[in-house]
This record gives C-alpha cells, structure tokens and sequence, in this order.
C-alpha cells in the first residue's frame, strides 16, 4: 500500500522529511518534483544543525544552542471524529517556528485501549533526515498516589546510551518530579501546580534546581482555543530551560513534557 502524508501539514515537497504511518518513521522523498502536486501549503522549515561538539550524542547539537523548545501534538481526524486512540505524534520547533525534531508513539491499539494514558510506550523522536537521535521508554506503571511503590518513570536514550531518566517523586496534591542523568543522579526537580485545569489559561509546571531552591525553568502547557481544547487531546507545550544546561538533560527535559502531557492532558473529551 502507498504511504500517505499527514494532511495537516500539506504535501510533502522533494527532499522535505515526513511521517510514513505504514512504517512508523520519518521518511525524505525522491528529489524528482514530478511526483508531487505542483501546489499547497508551504513547506515546513527544518533547522540546519551545527557541527557536533565534544561530549554530545549526534543529533542532539542543536540543543547546545537554544533555551526553549515549543511541543505541537497533531490533530489526529480519527481520534477527533470518534474517540478512538491513536499514536501521538509530535512537531518539536524553535521559538522561530522551524522544525528541530518529530517525535512519534509506537503503541499497539489494544494497549491504548484498554491502558488509556497510563500506557507504556516507546516513543521515537527523529531528525529532518529521519534518524532516531532520542528514544523514551516509559513502562506501565500506577499513576495513582496511594501507590508510592509503583509510581511513573521514563528513560531517555541518545545514540543507544541511556542518557537520563525522569521520574515521578510521591506527593498527594502537587505534582513533581526528579529530572536524573545516566548515573541516577538528580539534576533538576520539576513541580507543577495544585490544579492541572486547561480552562482558558496556561498551565505551568515549574523546572528546579536540584534542591528545589531555584526556579530555573519551566514546562507551560499552552491554552490552544476551546474547540480544541474541548474536542481534542491535541496539546501545545512550551519548554524553557538554561542555555548552559548539560545537552543531555535538556534531552530528558523534552522527555519530561511528554510524560506530563499523558499523565494529565491525554483525556480526550467527550
């Protein structure tokens, strides 16, 4: 069967990567024009990445560079019109709106069916060239307070290596985290709010520092208009972290944004 493009961005143009839902990946068409239609949307621009510096896991050298990431999950037609469950997938941007990564769920249906958001997961994020530069593996766990024992974590991988880790600290009323690099270590803390609520405002959840003493981030889910908020789980997260943080954790701290938004805004309306 042909693969098809996603039709919210358009058609893909010759050499523009995109996603091949029949294989799962991010794919870069022939160069020949011909195979396209000549019109529609314009292409999305992709980051050109720098050289790769010392100590950094390929593909991950343009984190070096930036202090904020914007997360758009795509609107998925099927999941919309009847409730059924499909693979999340991602555009990861700049604040410049040009493509950096495209992050892709690989879960069968009948885990998304019957496991909802506590699904496990393995999550690919890929290049403009479709290589998997990260990978996040997040298993089934509880998600519920009164099991401390059994509470969310995820691992994050760059290049085959374990890079870091995020998981969920216990708390009854207030959500937090510990963002840990390779060696189980906590780098930094995040907290979020008391209530989770999307109504018509932004929902911060606050990036720390290892002691929880200093705020030195945080991970915004983003107020996306009521339509979409109300007839989608289709979200929109902004992420700000220091330009001189290790390129490995703002790495898990993109994981982390994922891992929020199944635990609290993966409920689609009805």
């Amino acid at each position: 069967m042909e693969a098809t493009y996603d039709s919210q961005f358009g058609p893909p143009l010759p050499g523009q990567a995109w996603y091949n839902p029949s294989s799962g990946v991010v794919e870069v068409p022939p160069t020949s024009r011909s195979l396209y239609p000549p019109t529609g949307p314009a292409a999305t621009q992709w980051v050109s990445l720098p050289s790769c510096p010392t100590n950094c896991p390929p593909g991950l050298e343009y984190l070096t560079m930036i202090d904020q990431l914007l997360v758009q999950q795509n609107i998925e037609l099927l999941e919309a019109l009847v409730g059924l469950e499909t693979n999340n997938k991602y555009q990861v941007k700049n604040n410049m709106g040009q493509n950096v990564y495209y992050a892709a769920e690989d879960t069968h249906c009948c885990t998304r069916y019957w496991c909802g958001p506590i699904r496990p997961f393995n999550m690919k994020i890929l290049d403009s060239s479709g290589r998997e530069v990260i990978h996040l593996y997040r298993p089934l766990r509880c998600d519920s307070c009164c099991c401390p024992c059994c509470l969310q974590e995820m691992e994050v991988t760059a290049s085959g290596s374990t890079i870091g880790f995020v998981k969920q600290e216990w708390s009854i009323c207030i959500p937090k985290y510990r963002v840990e690099n390779a060696a189980k270590e906590c780098i930094l803390r995040i907290e979020g709010p008391f209530c989770q609520c999307t109504m018509c405002g932004d929902v911060n959840f606050k990036v720390l520092s290892h002691d929880g003493s200093k705020e030195v981030g945080k991970i915004t889910k983003q107020w996306s208009g009521l339509v979409k908020e109300m007839f989608t789980d289709a979200d929109n997260f902004g992420i700000t972290f220091p330009m001189n943080l290790d390129v490995n954790i703002k790495a898990v701290l993109l994981g982390a944004c994922f891992m929020i938004d199944f635990m609290f805004f993966e409920h689609t309306a009805k």
